[in-house]
C-alpha cells in the first residue's frame, strides 16, 4: 500500500525520519536487516531510486551499514543510535516550541500545558 508523503518535503527525506522513527520504537531492530530497496520502493509506492538515496543517506549518518550481498542492515553502534536519538528529540521539542512561541503562549503556560498532559496520561493509565 502507497504512503502518503508532504509534497513539500523530499520523500527520501520523509523516508529517513520514518525509519528512524521505526528504530526509536523498537519496530526495527539494532542489527536487523532493512526491507530490500526493491521491497520497500514496492511498499512505499516510490520509485527504487528514492529509496537506494534513503538507504544512502541512513549510511552516511551511520545509522545504516550495507554488508556487500546480504543487505542493509541497522547498526549495532549505541553512540550513533543514542546520538539519533537525541537529535529526533531535539527537533521535535524544538518544533513544538517554536509553534507554542508563535500561538502566544509562554515557557511557563507550555510546561504547566505539559505537567498537565502527562498527569493526565498517567491518570487514564492508571484506571484501564
Amino acid at each position: 500500500m502507497a504512503e502518503t508523503f508532504n509534497p513539500s518535503v523530499p520523500i527520501y527525506l520523509q523516508l529517513c525520519e520514518r525509519i528512524k522513527n521505526r528504530i526509536i520504537r523498537g519496530e526495527i531492530g539494532v542489527g536487523e536487516r532493512l526491507p530490500s530497496v526493491r521491497d520497500l520502493a514496492i511498499d512505499s509506492g516510490v520509485n527504487p531510486n528514492t529509496v537506494q538515496r534513503t538507504y544512502r543517506e541512513l549510511e552516511e549518518e551511520g545509522i545504516v551499514e550495507k554488508r556487500r550481498g546480504q543487505g542493509t542492515y541497522v547498526t549495532e553502534n549505541q553512540e550513533t543510535l543514542g546520538r539519533m536519538r537525541n537529535e529526533l528529540k531535539e527537533r521535535h521539542i524544538s518544533a513544538f516550541v517554536r509553534e507554542m512561541n508563535e500561538m502566544g503562549y509562554s515557557e511557563a503556560e507550555m510546561l504547566e500545558g505539559l505537567k498537565h498532559y502527562f498527569d493526565e496520561e498517567c491518570t487514564k493509565e492508571g484506571n484501564q
